[in-house]
């Protein structure tokens, strides 16, 4: 039962007299009633979220080379070149910057905090991985350009031969896929892994949009949920932008509880999606840092609460930044190094591995502001060389 249905069906019974007391009744169990599907998560899987009982599935997971052994010299830091986007200068269409990625790495290669081989470079995800959470039709749309034009919002893209498409756009997404879900694995090993991309939380197993084509965070889940011997997983979007890709697709997974913070009258306006959230905290446009920051100090200490996850998924996009055209919050620089410090000493009190994605940010000065936020955790002592974990 969705809330547009609510609305209609009391809109239609306060045309007649004497219903008044009906309607509030209506009201009272109608709300209470989606309430429940929010919270509760039956545990009636949905196709997705069985998936990792579905011995197909399993064998693909368990046959993918992207959990691979990094050695220690390594830290968990993860990032390839091909991250980035470059195609004949249509990228700069969109407003996100798709050289984002390996500014963030030059930044804190510069800054002395990160050795460049000390990277680690993940794989590229290939068909049999995608096909854990995506289906095969879905997958083959993105054989047509004009699909994947309209997924990531830039209209020149449907003219170009789907082989140029799959290189210089599809490419990049699938390695970051790849990052993100081996930073689950290191995660475990490791107590924290960041990996500078990923985070396509708009995403979901049979549809993307909103310049994510593959449902990373779904598939690093299911993962994690394989190889990792976990049950239990936490994902914390503070991304501007609902996520409602990964809400999609554990829609009914009780393993799995989410905690999204967003703008409520931006992109992507899914109403049905946000019925799936576990922890939904609206933050309007012009929200300023010090309100921001108080209602994710309360909002971590609900989540504290209510769940006892053993991987945490934190997906940190900077679109919050004041002055982001998509965001429209309006977070300083410095806010947001407080907002990952709080993020992460959460999961460092309760000693709960940490996965971080960049996700979204469309201002040019979101790199230096993620590299700043990087060196802020290096320096609080809640990410930690190799040689100290």
């Amino acid at each position: 039962m969705s809330f547009t249905f609510i609305k209609k069906f009391v809109t239609e019974l306060t045309r007649f007299p004497y219903t008044s007391a009906f309607v509030l009744a209506f009201i009272t169990v109608a709300a209470a009633a989606v309430r429940f599907r929010r919270l509760s998560k039956p545990t009636s899987f949905t196709m997705s979220s069985s998936s990792v009982n579905d011995p197909v599935q399993r064998n693909r997971i368990f046959s993918s080379k992207l959990y691979f052994d990094v050695p220690r010299s390594k830290v968990p830091i993860i990032y390839s070149a091909s991250y980035d986007i470059s195609f004949l200068g249509i990228e700069k269409l969109h407003p996100f910057d798709s050289s984002k990625w390996g500014r963030v790495c030059r930044f804190l290669v510069s800054f002395g905090v990160l050795d460049k081989k000390c990277i680690v470079e993940p794989l590229e995800a290939s068909k049999d991985d995608l096909l854990v959470v995506h289906s095969e039709s879905y997958l083959n749309s993105l054989k047509e350009s004009s699909n994947v034009a309209t997924i990531i919002e830039v209209p020149p893209v449907g003219l170009f031969p789907n082989c140029l498409v799959q290189q210089k756009v599809l490419h990049p997404f699938r390695k970051q896929v790849g990052g993100t879900i081996l930073s689950a694995k290191l995660a475990k090993e490791r107590g924290w892994a960041i990996n500078v991309g990923g985070g396509f939380h708009h995403c979901s197993a049979e549809k993307g949009g909103g310049f994510c084509a593959y449902a990373d965070i779904s598939l690093c889940i299911h993962f994690a949920l394989v190889r990792l011997n976990i049950s239990r997983v936490m994902i914390i979007d503070l991304d501007a932008h609902q996520g409602n890709g990964h809400e999609t697709d554990f829609a009914y997974d009780s393993r799995v509880y989410i905690l999204d913070m967003y703008n409520p009258g931006i992109y992507p306006l899914d109403y049905e999606a946000r019925n799936y959230i576990n922890q939904k905290v609206e933050v309007k446009s012009g929200t300023l840092t010090e309100d921001y920051l108080q209602k994710l100090d309360e909002a971590l200490e609900v989540a504290g609460r209510s769940f006892d996850p053993e991987l945490i998924v934190y997906n940190a996009g900077t679109d919050i930044l004041d002055g982001d055209p998509l965001g429209r919050l309006k977070i300083s620089p410095d806010g947001i190094t407080l907002r990952d410090e709080k993020v992460f000493r959460f999961a460092r009190e309760k000693n709960i591995p940490i996965v971080m994605l960049t996700s979204g940010g469309y201002m040019k000065s979101s790199a230096r502001v993620i590299a700043d936020s990087i060196v802020n955790l290096s320096k609080k002592c809640l990410i930690e060389d190799k040689q100290d974990s």
